[in-house]
């Protein structure tokens, strides 16, 4: 039984030293991801907060690490309760008092948590924004010693973010009925969006901003064009067998056959989508989080509240809508840190789908603009001509050189002057007034006199039949890169039709160059999808023994195989291969809790069979004192019948061991009070234990 508890900790009101111990001591961790010390430490202190990080860059212990050294409850405000049961079983597995009131609970877990909150033991509480619809809830957390609230996936609150839920709004007035610091955190959030979260959480008033950056160095970028997509899709995952990962489909139906068709191919596939039943909805959640090696053929409905951290890859099986959309849902990829690979196929249907949904929308005409503009630079990050992380990261305000992982810095494409042929797309929009799609705007180009094209006597443009180098589908491809470089946008109150913006027109008075790439213009032919390896060839078989010895672990807790370790621990056990308790709590993710709770079982997968350790030595694994304690274990043994061989039997017990090896006293009178010594005991072993004190 692990003796480590979070709230023995001393009552306070907060130390701003207790973080860096608790990181380790707790969460496992010897050190902070980037971005996120600064964040724990303004947080802890108790100012108001929004922090704006990449998807996977670690926002929860930003909130969690600070209410542990907090005095009080933390309430933390989620919007969805598969989320929150998640994030609480996590907690719990690693010693920390955490509950959740949902809809989702029994009345024995709401019970539970009315007590813990009535007893002072709850650290954190998670709720729904829908529960501040109920005046009790207010009342309940008034009385509940409420120090801090934190709000997850903060963007819900605007109307800009992809994600708007109203109750959301409520929750600046709950700040204010509680008066405590509130901390924000999102992974994307524009400047529009940025405002409206300040104005709406923190009443305008002043909080510190964090834009941590939205880089995911460990997940691989990929882009295509649509050949064949279904099979392109098969491919990427067959090479992929076993790995969870999801596929995020354009239509219900099409979740529902693609998922048939993987499980034809041998792989464990359901569907989800919004049309399901909720009980079934519930179902493939949870499947999906207990589950290795599960695929998922979603909607956008799976989204918000995935939080499993060895998703290893994730697909598109159709374009997203806007550039956040695409960044959310590949972030829930390696949220472990661990490689993790992407692949988004695209083609015109469905850009005109896209457009479509954002003309047939009841957004006011400046927010349908703002959303083609949206489209536009996703569909710029489609046809970049180099590096695509870099054109990401440069949407999000980020800058950096070529990144080395994505599918342009794997094998650069080819490109080529494009001037000429941009320009007579932009002299036929100009010349038909700006009036027509592209479907119009390429039958003139390739001089097909429909007749559309004679009823509007656009037979006789200069620009007629000027296009005839390239077919329809090359066409089609060289105005999606025209969208995509910014060059033109539909407009909505002339039904789609394309007009030019600002930066089109140095092109056409032939005062500025373009580049367009060949290979999205040409018929593509299928190539084996690049796969990265999460250990070596020799490591393999033993990782996989550690996953099944911990879906073993999870099954028997009724709990996501993560909560025992995510991928990135096994990895590190099965490269690193530590061979006793002490090499074992230095893998990053092994806290106090898991090491009682774990370490023996893991370490017979990668060692074999294990002496037993007494408990009071296993709370020292990994620490200084731990070297300390089996030097004076080793010494007292020896010195048990004194130098001679022949006195008195003594002998100091490991709970006296544990307390020196700790305190570790300079003189034999400090030494001598501890618990268990004596002046006896001082006499025989003293200065023995003393000059290995000195020495450590």
């Amino acid at each position: 039984m692990c003796e480590f508890h979070i709230n023995e900790q001393p009552n306070r009101k907060f130390s701003m030293n207790a973080h860096t111990s608790f990181l380790k001591d707790v969460f496992g961790f010897d050190g902070y991801r980037k971005g996120q010390e600064e964040i724990v430490v303004a947080v802890t202190a108790g100012a108001d907060v929004l922090a704006i990080m990449p998807t996977g860059g670690g926002k929860s212990l930003c909130f969690q690490l600070p209410a542990l050294c907090r005095d009080g409850l933390t309430v933390v405000i989620s919007p969805l309760i598969a989320l929150m049961r998640d994030q609480v079983n996590a907690l719990r597995a690693i010693g920390v008092e955490a509950g959740t009131l949902s809809s989702g609970n029994t009345e024995e877990e709401t019970e539970q948590v009315f007590e813990a909150i009535d007893d002072g033991r709850l650290k954190l509480l998670y709720i729904a924004p829908e529960r501040l619809a109920n005046s009790g809830t207010t009342l309940l957390l008034r009385r509940a010693n409420v120090s801090m609230i934190a709000v997850d996936e903060a963007h819900c609150v605007s109307q800009w973010g992809h994600d708007f839920r109203p109750d959301y709004l409520r929750i600046g007035a709950l700040r204010e009925a509680l008066d405590v610091p509130l901390a924000a955190f999102t992974a994307t959030a524009d400047q529009e969006t940025r405002d409206e979260i300040v104005e709406r959480l923190f009443a305008g008033r002043d909080c510190q901003i964090f834009l941590k950056g939205f880089d995911r160095p460990n997940i691989h970028l990929g882009f295509a064009p649509k050949n064949k997509p279904r099979q392109q899709l098969l491919d990427f995952v067959a090479a992929r067998k076993d790995q969870a990962g999801i596929i995020y489909c354009g239509s219900r139906a099409k979740t529902e056959t693609l998922a048939q068709a993987l499980r034809a191919q041998g792989h464990v596939a359901l569907h989800y989508h919004a049309g399901m039943q909720p009980d079934d909805r519930r179902l493939a959640e949870t499947r999906f989080q207990r589950e290795d090696g599960l695929i998922v053929c979603a909607t956008v409905a799976f989204g918000m509240g995935i939080d499993k951290p060895d998703i290893r890859w994730v697909a598109h099986a159709d374009l997203p809508k806007s550039m956040e959309s695409y960044y959310q849902e590949i972030g829930r990829a390696g949220r472990d840190g661990a490689p993790a690979d992407t692949l988004t196929l695209y083609g015109a249907d469905d850009v005109r789908l896209r457009r479509s949904q954002i003309d047939e929308g009841l957004a006011p005409n400046e927010r349908k603009q703002a959303d083609h503009g949206r489209l536009n630079a996703l569909l710029g990050l489609a046809e970049a001509r180099r590096c695509r992380r870099r054109v990401l990261l440069r949407y999000f305000g980020d800058e950096m050189e070529s990144c080395g992982n994505c599918d342009l810095c794997d094998k650069p494409p080819e490109l080529f002057d494009g001037t000429t042929a941009v320009r007579m797309a932009l002299s036929a929009i100009l010349r038909t007034g700006e009036w027509f799609g592209s479907v119009h705007l390429i039958d003139i180009l390739l001089g097909n006199a429909n007749a559309k094209v004679r009823a509007k006597g656009h037979e006789t443009l200069p620009t007629f039949g000027v296009g005839k180098d390239y077919d329809r589908a090359q066409w089609q491809a060289i105005f999606r890169q025209m969208m995509g470089y910014d060059l033109i946008r539909p407009d909505m109150e002339r039904y789609g039709a394309l007009r030019m913006t600002d930066a089109a027109r140095p092109i056409l008075r032939d005062e500025q160059t373009i580049e367009l790439r060949r290979d999205t213009i040409v018929k593509q032919s299928r190539s084996t999808p690049r796969v990265k390896a999460l250990v070596a060839e020799e490591d393999e078989a033993l990782l996989s023994a550690l996953k099944a010895k911990r879906r073993h672990l999870a099954d028997a807790i009724q709990a996501p195989a993560y909560v025992v370790f995510p991928d990135n621990t096994l990895i590190a056990m099965a490269t690193q291969k530590p061979a006793d308790l002490d090499a074992f709590s230095k893998l990053a993710g092994v806290g106090a809790v898991k090491l009682e709770r774990y370490g023996k079982a893991f370490l017979e997968v990668i060692a074999g069979a294990q002496a037993e350790v007494h408990p009071n030595r296993r709370k020292l694994a990994g620490r200084g004192s731990g070297v300390l304690f089996d030097k004076l274990q080793e010494a007292q043994v020896s010195l048990a019948k004194g130098e001679s061989g022949f006195d008195t039997y003594l002998n100091c017990t490991t709970a006296t061991l544990s307390k020196i090896a700790q305190q570790r006293p300079r003189t034999l009178s400090e030494l001598e009070v501890i618990q268990g010594m004596g002046a006896k005991k001082t006499e025989r072993f003293g200065g023995v234990f003393l000059g290995l004190i000195a020495a450590d």
